[in-house]
């Protein structure tokens, strides 16, 4: 309600044949007897009564007619209207007059006139016969003033007023709407929705478009609206009689303005920021979603997982494409979207139409698909000349988190080193890239992109999808390991019988168990080396199948053949 309508105007109210003038003469108020004076009975007094009528005043009242013997001459309740007049200047007979003066609101008056300040000793042929007194059952249900204003009373103000109500802004507000008597004629709260709209252009009735001027989000008025800025004589034509004070309790919950973009609040900024988020960047945060007055409609936190997309690519809404932009990684801040940034008109869910929003975010953190690892050398000892390269086996201990710190796995906690060789897919690309180049003793920090580490699915229970990681490193062994390509290797040079020392009992074949024994005693010797790092039996036995070429389990001479390769680095 308190919109304007148009082009609807109703009928003429029906015609009082008792309280307007008939052929120049006030209106009715009736009765036989001998009363000389007015008489007023206050049968029912309000508690609350902050004006009472004066002369001059408009009212709006039921009231009740009858003779002394009960006998009833007229009703404003049959009419099923109140009765509307100016007091104090001569609109009713003299009695009503003077006894409608310092009424209140709701009060109820039983009133006698005598005729002397009724209809006399003419009467109203047919109605009221001459030197009646009349009674009347009066409730006053409407008082105003030609020279009344919108009156605002706020009860209730919210702790912070960031900002109030101006014109042309658009506001989303609920209300009770009662007549001065505290009839209800409409309410949002009943339909569970808010009135939306904006003010000050002329979408509202002029009494609501002033007195919401000036409001706070989560403020509570009382704003009472004298007819005439409201909906005059006519009314509504539907809920709202003609010439009727309005009384809005408003409770603001929403407000902006077509012209706003997005603010921010920071809230916490880490002291070490060493990179600020761009467009492009695919960022990792958690947030809570309020509306203006505080209702939540959404929260990471709930899901216990991070909400996880691209910046500046229209991934999300608009408002929080630009809020995320330059954020550090741990920075909590505020972004309070306008619906037009945000859901529009529409809403989505439990997202009201035109709904201003409220995102409490904190980064987790951030990368770049362009990203590649980082490394950070904290320590190297004074002999630092062999680097760890493709092939090595590696013992290391590690501390993995996350960018903002949660720790994820350790090797410390657990007892033992991670053990690895080098480029042989045992560990995710980020991290091997991360221990090449690396002497025993050294420390480093290593940091990995999603797409080098557990990419968009991470790993269930342990790293989150996206998740950028951090790894300090403790490199404790290097065992060098072969050459590109090579299991198994000879130290010195290949003998040339090598076929007839392996076959032991001469019989011009020979089987896993005897291939399995020479190696191993080679390896024993010092005159071959495996590839450290792998399951020497496993090795052995790929060595043997390779030789096997016709697959029938023993290897004969013909068959046997050394593989060409530089010279001590023979491999079977």
């Amino acid at each position: 309600m308190a919109f304007r309508t148009r082009g609807w105007r109703p009928p003429p109210p029906p015609l009082l044949l008792l309280l307007l003038w008939v052929t120049g003469q006030a209106a009715p108020v009736a009765g036989l007897g001998l009363d000389t004076e007015l008489q007023i009975e206050r049968r029912f007094v309000p508690d609350e009564c902050p004006r009472t009528v004066r002369s001059g005043d408009f009212v709006r009242y039921h009231y009740v007619g009858t003779f002394p013997d009960g006998q009833k001459f007229d009703s404003s309740y049959d009419r099923d209207s109140t009765f509307n007049v100016f007091v104090g200047k001569g609109q009713l007979i003299a009695g009503m007059d003077q006894a409608l003066v310092g009424m209140c609101v709701n009060e109820r008056r039983f009133v006698k006139i005598p005729p002397k300040l009724a209809y006399g000793s003419e009467g109203v042929s047919g109605v009221i016969p001459p030197d009646s007194v009349l009674h009347f059952d009066v409730l006053l249900m409407d008082i105003w003033n030609s020279e009344d204003q919108v009156q605002v009373h706020t009860y209730f103000t919210p702790p912070s007023c960031p900002r109030t109500i101006q014109v042309s802004d658009f506001v989303r507000y609920h209300y009770n709407g009662t007549f001065l008597d505290g009839t209800l004629f409409d309410s949002s709260h009943n339909r569970m929705k808010t009135y939306d709209t904006y003010v000050g252009i002329g979408w509202l009735i002029p009494g609501m478009d002033k007195g919401l001027l000036g409001m706070c989000v989560g403020e509570k008025r009382i704003i009472t609206i004298p007819p005439f800025l409201a909906y005059g004589e006519e009314g509504d034509g539907k809920d709202i009689p003609g010439q009727a004070s309005l009384v809005f309790d408003v409770a603001l919950l929403d407000l902006h303005n077509p012209k706003d973009g997005i603010s921010i609040e920071n809230k916490v900024v880490p002291e070490n920021c060493e990179r600020r988020s761009q467009s492009g960047d695919f960022l990792r945060y958690h947030y809570n979603g309020t509306l203006l007055d505080g209702t939540f409609f959404d929260s990471s936190y709930s899901r216990n997982r991070t909400f996880d997309t691209y910046i500046g690519q229209g991934y999300v809404i608009a408002g929080m494409d630009e809020g995320l932009l330059g954020v550090c990684i741990g920075e909590k801040r505020r972004i309070v979207v306008p619906p037009h940034l945000g859901y529009g008109e529409e809403g989505r869910g439990n997202i009201p139409g035109s709904a201003v929003l409220v995102f409490d975010i904190h980064v987790i953190d951030f990368h770049n698909p362009s990203d590649s690892i980082s490394i950070t050398s904290h320590y190297k000892p004074p002999d630092c000349s062999v680097l760890s390269k493709k092939g090595d086996y590696l013992k290391y201990h590690y501390n993995a988190s996350l960018l903002d710190g949660t720790l994820l796995d350790s090797t410390w906690n657990l007892g033992k080193t991670y053990n690895i060789v080098l480029g042989s897919g045992q560990v995710v690309l980020g991290m091997d890239m991360g221990l090449r180049e690396m002497c025993v003793g050294e420390k480093r920090t290593v940091i990995i992109p999603p797409h080098l580490g557990y990419g968009e699915a991470g790993v269930d229970g342990e790293v989150p999808g996206s998740a950028v990681l951090v790894f300090d490193i403790e490199l404790l062994e290097l065992v060098a390991g072969l050459p590109e390509g090579y299991m198994f290797i000879w130290n010195g040079e290949v003998s040339p019988n090598l076929f007839e020392e392996i076959d032991k009992d001469g019989n011009g074949e020979v089987l896993l168990e005897e291939f399995s024994e020479y190696i191993h005693a080679q390896v024993a010797s010092g005159k071959g080396k495996l590839a450290p790092g792998f399951d020497a039996e496993m090795i052995v036995k790929n060595m043997f199948t390779n030789q096997d070429r016709n697959g029938d389990g023993k290897v004969m001479a013909e068959e046997f053949k050394l593989k060409d390769q530089e010279a001590k680095h023979d491999e079977l």
